[in-house]
């Protein structure tokens, strides 16, 4: 076989033409299915990290779009249903109550209108928002109401462009009524999942149940999953246990970061697969090729396969030796597509700025499966080689 192998690439050697034109379609077909794969890998990563890293264990609920029926209850997100969460959903870790509230921000003459959030203790630590500089919210800053502030980095930077945040006081006017708060500390700009490093306002929710809205109802739930591979489970176990106590469907909203990153993740596999069949289509095409290169092939060498022939081969190594050079042609064609499609995959996200990922499970099977088309397609031609008669072939 050896022997086989060192002719076939003397045969490429002496039609380098031909050779080429074989190997350029299995080429285009392995290059095509690695760089699909590649990008799809590549979206699914810059997915990941622009959602980020925090928070991939949160399911978020908030009011739905509820249609009123005669049985319908109007679900309230205050501590009996806290409870009832915790006690009747497995796999909760934790359930975190927020508040929103729109806000402007004044300190001197300079102003900001984002919206705020009321938070509980911990809230922050718990998604992983890191301080730049500062301290984040204790346990008696809640409890008392404490009017303290921490802010994201870009309203720091729009509030206090010459730094030092921390430590000053600022007002705040929200439904027409002002208030003084101090800042605390100032958020680290990052990827921070479900909540903003950036252009996010956050107070305790303590203060919120004092000064603004007595005993109030939160207007999200957080709900910590002991793993994050529950998530999915938790949000159909929410929305089932919320339609039961609110007697309607929609009576409530259930989403989670990690589920939507998998849907992404999913839609953008089924595509990849897809369009990776439709580029195989092209091997298959290029097997083709050089099934009719190899017919050809046989006949030009009907002299020199009559020779063997007379002089002992069997009909078993004249078959092996253009199925080797069938083969031989392909495993060429899948080293060299898989070369460029690699180096394609690195051009287009780097113009891109994707991470760059190559899927090495695809550049195995589509250089198998290269090989695998051109064994198929070089198994007829083979054949016929090997049941030529040796005077035939010595008289054409």
């Amino acid at each position: 076989m050896i022997e086989d192998f060192i002719d076939a690439f003397r045969n490429f050697s002496r039609s380098k033409t031909r050779t080429f034109l074989s190997l350029l379609g299995v080429i285009i077909g392995v290059a095509s299915v690695i760089v699909i794969t590649s990008m799809g890998e590549s979206s699914t990563r810059q997915i990941q990290d622009t959602f980020g890293s925090s928070g991939l264990d949160l399911v978020s609920v908030s009011s739905g779009m509820m249609r009123r029926g005669r049985d319908a209850v109007t679900l309230k997100f205050d501590e009996p249903f806290r409870a009832d969460v915790f006690d009747n959903i497995p796999n909760i870790k934790k359930v975190w109550y927020k508040n929103s509230l729109s806000a402007t921000v004044s300190y001197g003459e300079t102003s900001v209108s984002y919206s705020a959030t009321a938070v509980e203790t911990g809230y922050l630590e718990m998604c992983k928002l890191e301080l730049d500089y500062g301290s984040y919210f204790s346990v008696t800053d809640d409890y008392v109401g404490a009017q303290k502030m921490i802010i994201g980095s870009e309203v720091a930077s729009a509030l206090f462009p010459d730094g030092d945040a921390v430590g000053k006081n600022v007002l705040v006017v929200t439904s027409k009524i002002p208030f003084s708060f101090k800042v605390v500390g100032v958020l680290k700009e990052q990827s921070s999942g479900m909540e903003s490093s950036t252009t996010g306002i956050y107070i305790p929710r303590g203060f919120y149940s004092k000064k603004i809205t007595p005993n109030p109802s939160a207007d999200t739930v957080m709900l910590q999953a002991t793993d994050k591979s529950l998530c999915t489970a938790i949000v159909t176990d929410v929305t089932n246990y919320c339609v039961e106590k609110s007697g309607t469907e929609g009576s409530v909203w259930v989403s989670s970061m990690q589920t939507m990153i998998d849907q992404m993740s999913s839609i953008t596999s089924t595509l990849s697969l897809m369009l990776s069949g439709i580029a195989a289509i092209s091997l298959l095409v290029g097997g083709i090729g050089i099934m009719n290169i190899m017919i050809v092939t046989v006949t030009e060498r009907r002299q020199e396969i009559g020779i063997r022939k007379a002089l002992g081969a069997s009909p078993f190594a004249i078959c092996r030796q253009f199925l080797v050079e069938s083969a031989s042609i392909t495993l060429l064609g899948g080293t060299f597509g898989i070369l460029l499609g690699i180096g394609i995959s690195f051009a287009v996200e780097y113009v891109k700025g994707q991470p760059f990922a190559v899927q090495v499970p695809a550049c195995l099977v589509s250089f198998v499966f290269s090989v695998l088309v051109g064994v198929f397609f070089g198994l007829n031609p083979a054949r016929r080689a090997a049941k030529l008669d040796p005077v035939d072939a010595l008289a054409s």
